[in-house]
């Protein structure tokens, strides 16, 4: 929290001004008040009207100011925010591929939007109040020695007794702060895969079990932030008993003072309010201390920051220019071995195909090449070069993926294909030819330009796939990975593009396929046929 509150020291300040202001000018409010009460008790109207057309004025300018406080407290809030999230998908980054697939995108989504208002509500508001209310504090001081010292000793005995009395409670609001924000990331992650499963539900007729699934999950989020909320005004009113009572105690000296004529007969109106603000403005400091107890397992998730973030175009996978070398490769999930002792060798330029059953290791042996599972036995070496010595990012520089299941940005067919870089006409041209792609096009009246939808949901399963073959072919990867990736072409469609891949003699392919013609194996540098490894034996 403090990371943020100083990264932005100018805009906090600015919205921090604007409130001593304001909280100098209601501590005068009642010193003024007490003016105006006594000048009544004089029978003095002349310093009546005067006096009260202080307090108008004094209102009329604190109005003006409060707003201006809330503009730049919007303002910082709304920087803070966008920081939060810009850390949030710089730590994600930092994950690898197995930490960052650990856990549902649900929970990922709950971070970037519940966590954040959390964190806002927990946090940077209650830190505006806690500034307000010290600035209070402080002026109520001042205020209340021009009165007597007395009263200021008993206010500040109150407001010890008010500000040591919720340190008992910290620990416990930091635990259930902790349990409502698992409990809402659990819950987001059950409304995803509800929402997900809308299509199945709807066409088995299992409505009741959406409802029952979104109403669940409502209930998972909202009991422990009611358990939250319910604890909390429970210790706000014990606090609130013990407050009025000191009060009242403080009340009785104001009254003693008066009538002995210590102090002014006036500070029977305002003195009350001094001492109740610098008694309020020290316990609510404390109940906000418990705000942000509660908010420190969100920030906690956060670790990485923006200016952290590792450069990554630096110290890349040089392109190779020799071969990549795969030798004793052994792999298992958990206790299951997929690879055992796997040997091969992909030279640059040459394409090769990975055949075998299903669960032998295919996709698996893809996903290692590309750095997303770290964790293996033997070797994978690029122009003998250990893959170890490269981070994930560095090794996709040169490789690309196509897998069955493409994802597609719900933007534009272009901007799934350049995401966002500039290509020449001519790059462009070549990659929708080779891609097979150009043909869907022609039918688009928006051609290029036509919105893709959630997930693609306006591209049939060959276009999506089309989609993103002309995305690797475009970004120039010089080793190219196909896992299962033109099964969702017709026959004719997956011929052009494979021959397309097959005829460019600087790309290295390696592809996946369950079933391979006998006159398409021709066509390949080398088919590998990799076997399941041997079940393991279990011991008598």
């Amino acid at each position: 929290m403090s990371y943020y509150l100083k990264k932005y020291w100018g805009v906090n300040l600015a919205a921090i001004l604007p409130g001593l202001v304001v909280c100098a000018l209601q501590v005068g409010n009642d010193l003024l008040m007490m003016r105006v009460f006594e000048s009544v008790i004089k029978l003095d109207l002349r310093g009546f009207l005067f006096w009260e057309l202080m307090m108008v004025v004094a209102w009329v300018i604190l109005l003006w100011v409060g707003s201006l406080r809330d503009y730049f407290q919007a303002r910082a809030i709304r920087a803070m925010n966008n920081a939060v999230r810009r850390d949030m998908a710089a730590t994600l980054l930092h994950k690898s591929h197995v930490e960052f697939h650990g856990k549902d995108t649900g929970e990922y989504l709950s971070r970037f939007v519940s966590d954040v208002n959390q964190m806002e509500d927990l946090a940077w508001a209650p830190f505006y109040q806690c500034v307000d209310l010290a600035a209070t504090a402080i002026f109520c001081v001042v205020a209340l020695l021009t009165l007597h010292w007395s009263l200021l000793v008993a206010a500040l005995v109150n407001a010890a007794i008010m500000l040591l009395a919720p340190q008992f409670f910290t620990k416990r609001m930091e635990r259930m702060g902790e349990a409502c924000e698992t409990e809402q990331a659990k819950a987001t992650s059950k409304l995803k895969d509800i929402l997900a499963g809308y299509d199945v539900l709807r066409a088995f007729g299992r409505e009741p079990r959406f409802r029952q699934g979104a109403e669940g999950a409502s209930e998972q989020i909202e009991k422990p932030r009611f358990r939250l909320r319910t604890v909390k005004a429970f210790i706000t009113a014990g606090f609130g008993c013990v407050n009025v009572g000191c009060q009242m105690l403080i009340n009785l000296l104001i009254g003693v003072l008066s009538i002995r004529g210590v102090i002014l007969q006036g500070a029977l109106m305002g003195g009350g309010n001094l001492v109740g603000g610098l008694s309020n403005s020290v316990g609510s400091l404390a109940q906000y201390l418990l705000s942000f107890s509660s908010t420190k397992p969100y920030f906690d998730k956060i670790t990485v920051h923006g200016e952290e973030v590792r450069d990554e175009e630096s110290d890349g996978l040089p392109e190779i220019s020799n071969a990549i070398t795969v030798k004793d490769l052994t792999f298992q999930y958990d206790e299951k071995p997929v690879l055992d002792g796997l040997s091969l060798t992909f030279r640059k330029g040459g394409k090769y195909a990975l055949t075998g059953p299903s669960g032998c290791g295919k996709s698996t042996l893809l996903k290692l090449l590309l750095g997303w599972l770290p964790d293996y036995g033997g070797t994978i070496q690029f122009d003998g070069a250990d893959a170890h010595e490269f981070t994930a990012e560095q090794l996709q520089r040169q490789m690309s993926c196509i897998e069955q299941n493409v994802f597609l940005f719900n933007t534009t067919i272009r901007d799934n294909i350049t995401l966002g870089e500039e290509f020449t006409d001519a790059q462009m041209e070549k990659a929708l030819r080779d891609s097979a792609l150009a043909g869907d096009l022609a039918a688009m009246p928006e051609g290029l330009d036509t919105p893709v939808g959630e997930d693609g949901s306006n591209l049939s399963g060959g276009q999506k796939q089309r989609v993103a073959i002309a995305r690797a072919l475009i970004h120039d990867r010089s080793i190219l990975l196909v896992d299962e990736g033109t099964s969702a072409l017709d026959q004719k469609n997956a011929g052009i593009v494979e021959e397309s891949l097959l005829a460019n003699p600087e790309l290295t392919l390696i592809l996946v396929s369950h079933h391979l013609a006998p006159e398409r194996k021709a066509q390949f540098t080398r088919v590998y046929t990799i076997s399941a490894p041997a079940p393991q034996k279990t011991a008598a």
